[in-house]
């Protein structure tokens, strides 16, 4: 087993891929299968290509005046450590592209026996980025389009002065639209109205008593049909 290739675009995915939940290339600190790794790279790994592996190399460079006190063996060769050969024989040519970070939260993390800390800190700080995320959002209200009748008490009623008494009304969540009057018989003609109301601000059976007040102009009112926005 081991890393091969470490200076090709395939190596460094591999690379980059092995160090996605590990803070170090074996156990959970530094040692000499880091230092060797490291200088095995000969330059930090482009940061947007290869996160994990770029932010492994600059912890392990604020090691680079004790790599000598580090544990383990310093004759092995970074080709000692990492996964299978086999995941690594890649043709650079055909390596994978590295994965653009979305902007939604991975919430599930590895089951890999090996994660430690450093990886649990990273999910707890997305988790948290998440939850943010998420109490930002307002849920938008909800909303209804109505049709309301507004009936007269006879034909000599002044429609303007009763359509303009209804339209005075005002609230927070009442949008007026556009009227029309309709024929009932006898020369007598009803207002219809649309609106448009904020469910948990506005009552319609609130809104029919105000309008109801106006009993100089209204004999009555109805709702003539309702829909969810």
């Amino acid at each position: 087993m081991g890393f091969a290739d470490v200076l090709t675009d395939a190596g460094l995915s591999v690379l980059n891929s092995w160090l996605t939940t590990r803070s170090y290339i074996v156990g959970y600190s530094a040692s000499q299968a880091d230092v060797a790794t490291f200088k095995a790279l000969k330059s930090a790994p482009e940061s947007a290509k290869y996160p994990h592996a770029a932010r492994w190399y600059k912890h392990i460079s604020s090691y680079s005046d004790e790599f000598a006190t580090l544990p383990g063996d310093s004759s092995k060769q970074y080709t000692s450590y990492g996964p299978e050969v086999s995941a690594v024989t890649l043709n650079p040519a055909k390596a994978p592209a590295t994965e653009e970070e979305d902007d939604d939260v991975d919430l599930f993390g590895s089951d890999d026996e090996e994660e430690d800390a450093e990886a649990e800190r990273i999910r707890n700080e997305r988790l948290a980025e998440y939850k943010k995320k998420k109490e930002g959002k307002t849920k938008p209200a909800a909303k209804s389009v109505v049709t309301m009748d507004v009936k007269p008490w006879d034909d000599e009623t002044d429609m303007k002065a009763l359509e303009a008494a209804v339209r005075g009304i005002e609230k927070d969540g009442l949008v007026w639209g556009a009227s029309k009057l309709v024929p009932v018989g006898f020369g007598i003609k009803k207002l219809q109205i649309n609106l448009i109301i904020e469910d948990d601000k506005i009552g319609l059976d609130d809104l029919q008593e105000e309008i109801a007040e106006f009993e100089d102009y209204v004999q009555s009112s109805d709702i003539a049909a309702m829909q969810k926005l």
